[in-house]
């Protein structure tokens, strides 16, 4: 697995500590398991709303796929384009939902939705305290490269409450077990 990194000068530096950590942390979600009762947030036509994922999977298929930032370079520009650009043939092989979610506000979740003209074709749902993605296992401190508690990228497929496939992409920038592309071939 390649190492977490900051940017110094433009020049990468690894981070021992963060890399022993992310090697201890144990995935605690997988195969198999019911999703957790746990409450997300998102902006409705009328506000702010708050909805529980165990209840909104509930006799759907989803795809929840979890990412380190709004906006950020990799999720911007590559991952959330995937899901669009394949977005009817995911609901072709019986997704119902597709969740694009973040450890950052609602407010930013969905300005990035419209940002990526988004909205309506996929939920994008904030966990703003990372409870949510704490306690599937998902979670990730990058504070040492300034951006606190986050989520690492993943793919989640769910089948009426209960995962049938997870997996995790592993290095900075990349895009490949958690992609649209992956997640089809899983369908």
């Amino acid at each position: 697995m390649p190492n977490p990194v900051i940017s110094t000068n433009n020049q990468f530096e690894t981070l021992p500590a963060a890399e022993r950590w992310i090697e201890e942390k144990i995935l605690s979600i997988k195969s198999g398991d019911r999703l957790p009762d746990a409450v997300l947030n998102t902006m409705a036509e009328d506000g702010p709303a708050e909805f529980n994922i165990a209840e909104l999977s509930k006799g759907k298929k989803i795809v929840i796929v979890g990412l380190t930032g709004a906006f950020t370079t990799t999720c911007h520009n590559t991952h959330v384009p995937g899901y669009l650009e394949n977005l009817e043939t995911l609901k072709s092989k019986g997704v119902d939902e597709i969740i694009i979610l973040s450890v950052n506000d609602h407010n930013v979740m969905d300005a990035w939705g419209k940002a990526m003209n988004a909205n309506g074709k996929l939920m994008f749902a904030a966990d703003f305290d990372a409870s949510f993605t704490k306690e599937i296992g998902m979670d990730i401190d990058l504070a040492i490269a300034g951006l606190g508690v986050r989520s690492k990228r993943y793919a989640m497929i769910v089948d009426d409450g209960i995962v049938t496939d997870i997996d995790v992409d592993e290095g900075r920038g990349v895009v490949d077990v958690s992609g649209a592309a992956a997640v089809l071939g899983k369908l």
